[in-house]
């Protein structure tokens, strides 16, 4: 990267007053970012959407100084940059209209190779939820092992989505509200890490010495929207910073999923609210978001051998074991031949069909997932 390009790059990024659509429209009517800072305001205000007062503005900040020190920081601690206009920069971001010009990470600088979710929810996690994103995340490893699970390091369903990919050796994107000169919060640092070490990155559009301020998650989450094929919501309230995630991916014109939960669950409302006014799709399994999105399936054995079947209780191994024999199974019979009585047979179904492991089929019937 051309040092004095870079400084241009990130220079526009820190004039007060210019967002990323001004600035995506400055660079094509005068050609490039350096012009921006080389015209003179006479011509500036003459760009639809600029005019004097921004223009004035545009000549008289010193944001070049800052940005040289900026260099310094992402050279010392080997960042990474990505502006818009070049190939590194997420192709699916590029898309969306209000996506930053410019954006920094460490990790990996691969956003545009296979399949990427958005799994976002409430910090509020309850265990229902947690075990949600864990199942989900666990048998989506199994099948799509090039996904790339994104989210934003927070408490609750971020981070339980990071950890979960972590654990199923699926790479997993950490988009920041702050600068890369800290990990907000702390307590995540060793979460951080881990993503960076397992082929992840950790990802933010603010440049150092930002503070993680609260406007700044919202902006963030457009970014979450945006770099991803699908966005799933795994448990909200009615308000909170993963409806914004999806009402964005729907403006984005991206697939947002959300599981149901019962109605008088104050951490499931929002999802439910998400499907009753058909802004997501309503998604129990791995599957069902599978099949929504219409992703080939390529089962990953090593994973499901070395993960999912060493974990299983003895009931669970039994009723494995029976399905193994034949094609499918009716429900009854499967009691019969597990010794598991029905209630409890349901139960161990479900959690079955959570990590994966069977499918259920018309008129009570399961199969072993093969």
């Amino acid at each position: 990267m051309n040092h004095q390009e870079l400084r241009y790059q990130i220079g526009v990024t820190l004039i007060k007053g210019i967002g990323p659509v001004n600035a995506r429209k400055l660079i094509s009517y005068l050609g490039s970012v350096e012009a921006i800072f080389t015209e003179k305001p006479e011509l500036l205000k003459k760009i639809p959407g600029i005019g004097e007062v921004l223009a004035n503005a545009i000549s008289t900040q010193q944001v070049l100084k800052r940005a040289d020190a900026e260099i310094e920081f992402i050279e010392r601690y080997k960042i990474h940059t990505h502006f818009f206009t070049e190939s590194s920069y997420p192709y699916r971001l590029k898309e969306c209209e209000d996506a930053p010009v410019l954006i920094y990470s460490k990790g990996t600088d691969d956003f545009n190779t296979g399949r990427y979710l958005a799994v976002v929810g409430t910090r509020k996690i309850t265990p229902y939820g947690k075990e949600l994103c864990q199942s989900i995340i666990q048998s989506l490893a199994q099948t799509q092992p090039e996904l790339t699970i994104v989210s934003g390091l927070a408490y609750g369903v971020d981070v339980a989505a990071h950890k979960a990919a972590i654990d199923n050796d699926l790479r997993t994107f950490s988009v920041v509200a702050h600068g890369l000169d800290r990990i907000y919060p702390s307590t995540h640092q060793s979460v951080a890490k881990k993503i960076i070490e397992m082929g992840g990155s950790i990802i933010t559009e603010y440049p150092s010495q930002t503070n993680p301020d609260a406007p700044n998650f919202v902006e963030r989450n457009r970014i979450v929207a945006g770099m991803c094929d699908a966005t799933l919501v795994i448990e909200s309230g009615l308000k909170g910073g993963s409806l914004i995630t999806a009402e964005l991916a729907n403006g984005y014109n991206r697939d947002v999923f959300a599981i149901p939960g019962r109605i008088n669950d104050t951490q499931s409302q929002g999802c439910n609210n998400l499907i009753y006014k058909n802004q997501a799709v309503l998604i129990q399994t791995a599957s069902d978001l599978e099949k929504f999105m219409n992703w080939d399936t390529q089962l990953n054995t090593r994973t499901v051998q070395q993960k999912l079947f060493t974990s299983l209780t003895s009931d669970e191994e039994q009723i494995i074991n029976v399905l193994r024999a034949e094609e499918s199974v009716y429900i009854n019979a499967l009691a019969t031949q597990s010794k598991i009585p029905l209630q409890k047979l349901l139960g161990l179904l479900i959690q079955l069909e959570f990590k994966g492991l069977i499918h259920s089929l018309p008129g009570s019937h399961y199969k072993i997932v093969s």
